[in-house]
């Protein structure tokens, strides 16, 4: 934080010769005075140094880029302004981030800016601001490097990973409160007692004992066997001679992988001779850290197509077939120049929400190419297809088909009856079958392995077939609704520690095995025991949702603390105004449905509760306390 306010102040004072001036950069990471979902906030301004160009000049190099903005008009500098950043901070991957607003005030205009990621957001705003001046001087700007560069920024942000961003997009689409806790590198889905964490698709419930299972590749293999799985013929072995003696006895082809292994790295299949196989173990040792014994599987390879699929809570929800990663010969250009052609195409854009990766070359390309009579060099005839790997690796540039309206139904009764042997809300499982419409009792179909945790953007943005909405039935499993996931939220615009302990004790008469947990200016409490207050006050707030034992949360904003800070939280069940100010308002308006609201201006106090206003006044010395306890009974 002190770094970005450093450079805040040098790019402020460095720019006195432009038309336009960014200044009072803020990052919300909730709703706020501004707009009612985390967002970047600043001041926007012309600087009277140099005179902008007329509206028309920006938009037209603006439009040849997010051609969506020509259609629409724009009152001001700072609209267009605003709106190109709101365009921009979706950086090509589609990001859920379409809210903004913007306010004018007599010498500036203050824009707020739907966003996730501060350092992210942050740079976005630079990089428009730097745009937007290299339009006014007729300079030429390199747009697509600053995006690639900020879509860096954002994949090396917690948000950046398809898998958590895909789970965090539709959190937000159901309503279903979510933020990360940096301390634990955990996200947490849910406030209070109705919380879950959990790291990409792996969650507090799953048995961290079976998670650890499934990444002993040689043990879980032998487990399946016993259970009378479909695996394929195979061996453990320590050593290259060992490597050989299993061959041998199993019969070529062959498949070669590390026991701890992922992402396919270090895997070889179809291994025809020992040659090959002298490669492939060596590659299958390379993919071994260092800490770790040598402990390798050699075991039949099942000529097919590579499928994954995917168990969610126990049940069948998606499969994907991967292939390996392939080019198309045009009859003149080399394979490395058909890969380079290949990976400039948009599909291939390698953010967290692209479809495919793009195609990496290695040891293992050039040796696979070898295999064939190739090299990077060779010039393919046209209309023929070379695969550039034996492994369908999708990190490495492979192609996704989604299959899950193929599968067989007794393939998906197997894998279900797989996943029910694992506690585990998310189970994948790799199979190798010439098709997945073809049962596996037919014969020709092998389990490879069995994955916790396993990555859901391939079914959720396959490269080829229809999207099968995975992050919804990971998160339906905690929760039916968004409400599932809440505890009742009181908040107050201002209350006293003494009128905090009447409250919580009120609470507890009527509920005395409630955790409540509250916080005002001056403390924090969980019950009736005092904790340590935090100088960061939403610090405070989510150190009590984060309670994975609380029911009810009692918190106060006052407006400093809305304009500093924004609230941590959205939704609350029932709001508490005394005297409001105007900032201190938009409480009234981050409400879930049928929520109580209760403001007091001077003795006069009007509850709102199901669409219905009661006018009430206060009698000679009667406290306010007692209209407001009265009214949460009602909520609770």
């Amino acid at each position: 934080m002190v770094r970005e306010q450093i450079i805040d102040t040098v790019r402020i004072n460095a720019r006195k010769t432009d038309a336009f001036d960014i200044y009072n950069i803020k990052h919300y990471m909730g709703p706020n005075p501004y707009l009612e979902t985390g967002a970047v906030v600043l001041d926007f301004t012309l600087t009277g140094y140099l005179s902008p160009q007329p509206i028309e000049e920006y938009l037209s190099v603006i439009g040849d880029r997010y051609p969506q903005l020509r259609d629409e008009t724009y009152e001001t500098h700072a609209h267009l302004f605003a709106r190109t950043l709101s365009e921009l901070g979706k950086l090509d991957m589609g990001l859920h981030l379409n809210r903004w607003n913007l306010k004018q005030h007599p010498n500036f205009f203050r824009i707020a800016v739907q966003a996730l990621h501060a350092r992210t957001s942050r740079a976005i705003v630079y990089t428009v601001w730097d745009w937007f001046e290299a339009i006014n001087q007729k300079e030429d700007f390199g747009l697509d490097d600053r995006i690639r560069n900020l879509q860096d920024t954002f994949r090396h942000s917690v948000y950046g990973g398809p898998t958590v961003y895909a789970l965090l997009r539709t959190a937000c689409g159901k309503g279903i409160p979510t933020f990360y806790l940096w301390d634990e590198g955990l996200m947490q889905y849910g406030y209070g007692k109705k919380l879950i964490r959990g790291v990409a698709t792996t969650f507090d419930n799953d048995s961290h004992l079976d998670s650890d299972f499934t990444t002993r590749k040689d043990d879980c293999k032998a487990f399946l066997s016993t259970l009378g799985f479909p695996v394929p013929k195979g061996d453990v072995v320590v050593s290259l001679g060992e490597a050989k003696a299993a061959a041998a006895e199993i019969g070529y082809p062959v498949a070669v992988k590390p026991v701890a292994g992922h992402k396919g790295i270090g895997v070889t299949a179809a291994v025809r001779n020992e040659e090959e196989l002298q490669q492939a173990f060596g590659r299958a040792l390379k993919a071994i850290p260092e800490e770790q014994s040598i402990s390798i599987i050699v075991e039949k390879s099942i000529k097919g197509a590579d499928f994954r699929i995917l168990c969610v809570n126990g049940r069948f929800v998606a499969a994907t077939e991967r292939r390996p990663a392939s080019v198309v010969g045009d009859g003149y250009s080399t394979i490395r120049e058909l890969i380079g052609r290949e990976n400039r195409k948009p599909a291939r854009l390698d953010t967290p929400t692209s479809a495919m990766s793009k195609i990496q070359c290695d040891d293992a390309m050039e040796q696979y190419l070898s295999e064939q009579n190739l090299s990077m060099d060779s010039v393919i005839e046209s209309g023929r297809t070379v695969y550039l790997r034996k492994v369908a690796n999708l990190s490495a540039g492979g192609l996704s088909i989604d299959a899950t309206r193929t599968v067989h139904p007794d393939n998906i009764i197997l894998a279900q009856d797989i996943a029910q042997h694992f506690k585990l809300t998310c189970l994948g499982i790799d199979v190798i079958s010439p098709n997945l419409s073809e049962s596996w009792k037919s014969g020709n179909f092998g389990i490879l392995e069995i994955n916790a945790a396993p990555g859901i953007f391939m079914h959720l943005n396959p490269a080829i077939g229809e999207s099968v909405d995975v992050p919804s039935s990971i998160l339906e499993t905690f929760f039916k609704s968004g409400a599932d996931a809440r505890i009742p939220i009181i908040t107050f615009n201002q209350i006293s520690v003494a009128e905090l302990q009447e409250t919580i004790d009120h609470i507890l008469l009527q509920h005395p095995d409630w955790t409540i947990g509250a916080v005002c200016r001056e403390a924090v409490f969980v019950n009736r025991s005092q904790k340590i207050l935090h100088k960061d006050y939403n610090t405070n707030v989510q150190s009590l949702l984060r309670n994975p034992k609380l029911d009810l949360l009692i918190a106060e904003y006052t407006e400093d603390v809305l304009e500093r800070d924004g609230m941590f939280y959205h939704g609350s069940n029932m709001v508490v105004l005394n005297n409001p100010t105007e900032t201190e308002m938009m409480l009234t308006g981050d409400i879930i449905e049928d929520a109580t609201v209760v403001v007091k201006e001077g003795n006069s106090v009007s509850i709102r509760r199901k669409g219905l206003i009661e006018q009430y006044s206060l009698g000679e010395g009667e406290p306010f306390t007692r209209v407001y306890l009265k009214e949460i009974g009602t909520i609770l």
